[in-house]
């Protein structure tokens, strides 16, 4: 599969292209997920005149096979449980609140590390554009806009350069409206639709973030 974005910067502002409708208005806040996902977002933030902000969400992974999902937790304590995976693995609910107790502390420390004092945005009433680089099963942007339905958003927009049709399925029923640019019938990795996909760190993220508050 030929790679559809250069770079993740790219990716953002033709994404912000899709997003025009939200351009200019007061009540929009963009929120990028950790770490590729704020490269993506403050592009969109930039190009639509709207605050930038995180939304961390950590996966709680199955014992001895971390990558495989039982759940996932996001800032505010909003937790997914993929029902599937428990039955399929046969984690008990004990062991899953365990793990995700650990993971919302780790939620809370990429929070502080990324955000410093400052305190997160209010979604009270405003619209939400929650922005990845790529949404492989769409399991993290499930739980993150439960996240921003909990804070208060009054519509959540989910966006993304990339997506499988299965996450947008997913997330069909929890967002108002699902953009994506590219939506191949089979996405083996979000990694192949850019030329480059070098990972993002921390001091890119709080530097991006820094920017945008000033």
């Amino acid at each position: 599969m030929a790679a559809t974005f250069r770079d993740r910067v790219d990716a953002g502002v033709r994404l912000a292209a899709a997003l025009a409708s939200f351009a200019d208005r007061s009540d929009v806040v963009v929120l990028g997920l950790p770490r590729g996902g704020v490269v993506v977002a403050a592009e969109v933030a930039k190009e639509l005149g709207a605050p930038l902000d995180v939304l961390v969400v950590r996966k709680v992974g199955v014992p001895g096979h971390e990558e495989l999902a039982a759940g996932a937790v996001a800032s505010g304590g909003a937790t997914v449980v993929n029902e599937d995976v428990l039955v399929a693995t046969g984690l008990g609910r004990a062991e899953l609140e365990r793990r995700a107790e650990d993971r919302r502390r780790a939620v809370v420390d990429m929070e502080r590390r990324l955000r410093g004092d400052r305190e997160p945005l209010d979604l009270s009433g405003r619209t939400a554009v929650l922005v990845d680089d790529g949404l492989a099963t769409g399991a993290t942007m499930r739980v993150a806009a439960v996240a921003a339905r909990r804070a208060g958003a009054a519509a959540v927009i989910v966006a993304a350069p990339v997506a499988s049709p299965e996450a947008v399925r997913l997330l069909d029923g929890l967002a108002d409206d699902v953009v994506c640019l590219s939506v191949p019938a089979h996405l083996r990795a979000v990694g192949l639709s850019y030329r480059d996909f070098s990972p993002v760190g921390e001091d890119e993220v709080r530097r991006l973030l820094q920017s945008a508050r000033e």
